[in-house]
C-alpha cells in the first residue's frame, strides 16, 4: 500500500505548494482512492502533477465532510474524471448527480478492502457529520481520516467493529486523548492537527511526518 499526501498545510518539497486544507491519494489492491479533495483545486492538480499522479487513473473518491478545505476540488475532480465513484456524506446539488455519487450513511464496504466508518456525529458542531476511511491489510487497519471532528476516540473505536486498528492518518483537530494511540503502531497526524508536536514527543517511535509530498509504505 502506498499513501501519498497531496494537500496539507506543510509542505516536504519546495516545488509542491502547501495550503489550508488535506488530501491523500492511497494505491492498494488495484484500486486508487482520493481521500478529500483539499481547498483549491488548482494546488490539487499542481501537486498530483509534480508527484507523478493521474486524477483520471482515480477509481474512487472519498470525501469526509462538507467542508470546503476537503471538498473544494471536488468538481474539478469529477470534470476530469467521468468514471470514478463518489462517496459522499452530504447530498450535493441534484444537476450535479450523474450516477455516480452515492451518499454513505451507515458503515459499509465501498470496495475490496475499504470500508467508510458510515456517518460519525460531531461533538463540537452540531449537524455536522464526517466519515472516515479503513482499510484492512495483513498488518491491521489502516485509518485515514479527515478533520476527525466526530473525535479520533470515536473513530477508532469505530474502527474496531472491523479489526484492529493499526495506523492511523489525517487530520485530529484538537484530539488530545493520546493514551488512545498506545495500541497503534503508526501516527501521522497532519492538516488541522493541534497537538502535532506533542504526539511527536509521546511516540516517537509511532509518528510519521506529514505535509504535502509525505509518501506512506506498508
Amino acid at each position: 500500500m502506498r499513501i501519498t499526501i497531496v494537500y496539507d498545510n506543510t509542505s516536504l518539497q519546495s516545488n509542491l505548494k502547501a495550503d489550508w486544507g488535506f488530501a491523500c491519494f492511497i494505491e492498494y489492491l488495484d484500486t486508487r482512492i482520493l481521500f478529500d479533495t483539499g481547498t483549491k483545486s488548482k494546488i490539487l492538480l499542481d501537486n498530483m502533477k509534480v508527484l507523478n499522479l493521474d486524477p483520471a487513473e482515480v477509481d474512487v473518491v472519498f470525501i469526509s465532510h462538507k467542508h470546503s478545505d476537503h471538498m473544494g476540488g471536488l468538481l474539478t475532480i469529477m470534470e476530469l474524471n467521468q468514471t470514478a465513484q463518489i462517496f459522499l456524506p452530504v447530498k450535493l446539488d441534484a444537476s450535479l448527480d450523474d450516477g455516480r455519487l452515492q451518499i454513505i450513511e451507515q458503515a459499509q464496504y465501498i470496495s475490496d478492502g475499504f470500508i467508510s466508518s458510515g456517518l460519525l456525529e460531531c461533538k463540537e458542531r452540531v449537524g455536522l457529520q464526517e466519515q472516515s476511511l479503513f482499510i484492512v491489510t495483513s498488518k491491521g487497519l489502516v485509518i485515514i481520516a479527515g478533520c476527525s471532528h466526530s473525535g479520533v476516540t470515536q473513530i477508532v473505536e469505530k474502527s474496531k467493529e472491523f479489526g484492529k486498528p493499526f495506523a492511523l492518518v489525517g487530520g485530529f483537530h484538537g484530539f488530545d486523548e493520546f493514551a488512545i494511540l498506545e495500541d497503534l503502531e503508526m501516527v501521522c497526524p497532519t492538516h488541522c492537527t493541534k497537538h502535532i508536536q506533542k504526539i511527536k514527543k509521546l511516540y516517537p517511535s509511532k509518528y510519521i511526518r506529514g505535509g504535502v509530498g509525505a509518501i506512506i509504505e506498508l
